[in-house]
């Protein structure tokens, strides 16, 4: 059989005896003076933007929503001071808008030069009935006749009409007609546009995916095929010259 370990016992005085344990408590006795803790004097201000406090970075932040805040004034003023009936277009898309309503315009013009002409072709007429019916009043006030022969000429006088002025819900009306047209031959070219860009588009993706097919071609050992690619290129620079 193995012989029993020893039963290990611990010394009664090796606590107060010298040791580690002596350093211990007399390290413990010694009087230091430890030094309180208090915040750093030298800074300023709060703390940086690393400790989430960063004057500067909250001063700018402050300063671009004032911007910010002006802005949104400016432009609140700016869209209450617009007419209702002017129409706003994207920067990007304005020059076709202002070509599109030129083009509007000058239809309308058209329109309205036989309806002046024939107006024009009218008052002439006009006055030159009124003149003859002045001339024989003159004639009829100079020699007189019999009451019966006077009464015809008067009666065929024809007085113009005066042309009435129009109320402003008239105005308004037709306002509104002429808005309403504007933007129904305005979404007429939208869609006529919209419908040549997908057939354009169409037709891009077609001949893409032909190309694709000739040069993804490959020989029987799964090469490319080389002589398909090369006439290719010879078509497209033939087309170029």
């Amino acid at each position: 059989m193995a012989p029993a370990r020893p039963v290990a016992r611990w010394r009664t005085g090796s606590l107060g005896t010298g040791g580690e344990g002596a350093s211990l408590v007399g390290f413990k006795s010694k009087k230091v003076k430890q030094r309180t803790w208090r915040p750093n004097g030298l800074q300023a201000r709060v703390g940086s933007i690393r400790e989430g406090q960063g004057f500067a970075f909250r001063r700018k932040l402050k300063i671009q929503q004032s911007y910010r805040k002006l802005l949104r004034k400016e432009k609140k003023a700016q869209t209450s001071q617009d007419s209702q009936f002017t129409d706003q277009y994207p920067d990007h898309l304005k020059h076709l808008y202002l070509a599109e309503e030129e083009r509007l315009k000058k239809q309308l013009r058209k329109i309205d030069k036989p309806l002046l002409e024939e107006v024009d072709r009218l008052l002439p007429e006009e006055q030159c009935s009124t003149d003859q019916a002045w001339s024989k009043d003159q004639c009829s006030t100079h020699q007189p006749q019999p009451e019966e022969q006077c009464s015809q000429p008067v009666n065929s006088i024809t007085i113009p009409k005066k042309n009435k002025k129009k109320t402003s819900n008239q105005k308004a009306q037709e306002e509104y007609e002429q808005v309403q047209a504007k933007r129904a031959a305005k979404k007429q070219e939208f869609e006529r546009r919209k419908q040549e860009r997908e057939e354009a588009q169409k037709l891009y993706k077609k001949k893409k995916m032909e190309v694709f097919k000739i040069l993804s071609k490959k020989t029987k050992k799964g090469q490319p095929n080389l002589n398909l690619q090369m006439e290719y290129l010879l078509q497209k620079i033939q087309e170029k010259k």
